[in-house]
């Protein structure tokens, strides 16, 4: 890779990473604003504190986070990638200096909501600046992918990690400050954002008039809409619905839900750690500080999820995605069934499991990624991209409510059946895409 290159990639390897990073603490969180708070004062109502109703809230940031992508994409175009990134990186810092603040779950709602427009913005923007700054771009995108997963492994484990020693509201302050410090780098880099196109003359996607000139207006906007959806993009459209789903309703209470489970009781931190590290660290034995074994499970669980997206990749390029899609929501509806199962018998056949969720539910994400590519034309592809995260994040986003309720009036069995009967249609989606294919 030339400089240039090297300077574009590492700016969006950096926000991706953070994007990540900030989405996968949140559930960390949660787990202590269970605890924390009893009632949530709306001044003309109240309401109690449920997996129920924090669902919701989470599902607000996280909501914004999908439906602020189609905007974000037309931004993208008018005001450019290193204005809408560093724009992210101060929004998403913003977001947790005012969640360090929070007195109460409306704060902690509007700081969501800050955080899910303004990482909202990210894909669209990295993306759009990969594919017209760097030359090399599968490596670029490589990359990119990868310091997404870090990020999303990292996030979790250092949030844990820093609340072992430090209340929750200080956490969250000392999270943003690398947000902050990587808006000042993104305002300041140096790199052509052009420089694929400018040198390779026409568009990546080989010179398409229509790709070359973007969605210009909303009747435009409307027009390509109704074609993408006219075709097989629609199923394409309820995977990735699906994907968000399970992913999200999977992920938010998932270490909340651990913690009930035997074998992740509470760990004293005194009890770990020798009597002259524990004074040097100012651990109090008589203060009952705690270890949650459950977060790192969950954070290992996303770290692992490195092999699926570099498995799902190199599988994409050797067989039908359809299939690929097929076979891997349909394994991911087989894991969830047994979490439960694998869980009552023991650490091990829950790790197991675990791990395979894991490398499952993120090795499929590089083939919906295909597919995309695969049902839509050239000139709308910016659009088609939008629209997924669209699907994946905002429609997504309801998995975390729908889990919420299901575990306040039902119990862990149902949420479980409800995240397999989602990976069951998107495995039957697939399946009928590879099978009318080439019909």
């Amino acid at each position: 890779m030339n400089r240039n290159d090297r300077a574009i990639t590492a700016l969006a390897m950096l926000a991706h990473g953070m994007v990540h990073t900030y989405e996968l603490a949140i559930p960390i969180f949660v787990t202590i604003w269970l605890v924390e708070f009893s009632v949530i004062d709306l001044g003309i109502a109240t309401f109690d504190v449920t997996t129920a109703t924090l669902g919701i809230v989470v599902t607000v940031g996280y909501g914004l986070f999908g439906l602020g992508a189609l905007p974000g994409g037309v931004l993208v175009d008018r005001l450019g990638s290193r204005k809408l990134i560093t724009a992210c990186l101060v929004g998403m810092g913003g977001s947790f200096l005012l969640l360090s603040l929070s007195p109460s779950v409306v704060v902690i709602t509007l700081a969501l909501v800050v955080w899910g427009l303004a990482a909202s913005v990210y894909h669209p923007a990295g993306l759009s600046l990969i594919t017209k700054g760097v030359e090399e771009q599968g490596t670029g995108l490589g990359y990119h992918g990868i310091a997404g997963n870090v990020g999303i492994g990292l996030g979790p484990l250092l949030t844990a990690t820093m609340l072992l020693f430090l209340d929750w509201t200080t956490v969250a302050g000392v999270l943003a400050v690398p947000a902050l410090l990587a808006a000042v780098y993104a305002y300041q880099a140096d790199f052509d954002p052009q420089a694929a196109v400018d040198d390779g003359g026409a568009a990546a996607d080989g010179g398409d008039s229509k790709a070359d000139s973007g969605v210009d207006s909303f009747g435009d906007f409307l027009a390509e809409s109704r074609k993408l959806f006219a075709g097989s993009f629609v199923l394409v459209f309820v995977v990735v619905m699906c994907s968000g789903l399970y992913y999200r309703g999977f992920l938010t209470f998932l270490p909340e839900l651990l913690g009930r489970l035997p074998g992740f009781e509470p760990i004293a931190i005194a009890a770990l750690l020798p009597a002259p590290v524990a004074d040097l660290l100012g651990v109090d034995p008589a203060a009952g500080e705690t270890l949650a074994p459950s977060d790192y499970f969950y954070s290992g669980l996303l770290l692992i999820g490195v092999v699926g997206q570099y498995a799902g990749g190199k599988l994409t390029d050797r067989f039908p995605v359809e299939y690929g899609i097929a076979v891997g929501f349909g394994t991911l509806a087989v894991l969830a069934l047994v979490f439960l199962p694998a869980a009552a018998l023991g650490l091990g056949p829950l790790m197991l499991v675990g791990a395979l969720m894991g490398i499952f539910l993120f090795a499929v994400q590089p083939m919906y990624q295909a597919t995309v590519a695969s049902y839509t034309p050239a000139g709308t592809r910016g659009l088609s991209y939008g629209y997924t995260y669209l699907g994946v994040f905002g429609v997504g986003s309801l998995g975390g409510a729908i889990a919420g309720a299901i575990l306040t009036y039902a119990n862990e069995p149902t949420l479980f059946a409800v995240l397999a009967l989602f990976a069951t249609t998107a495995a039957g989606v697939g399946l009928y895409l590879g099978r009318t294919r080439g019909e």
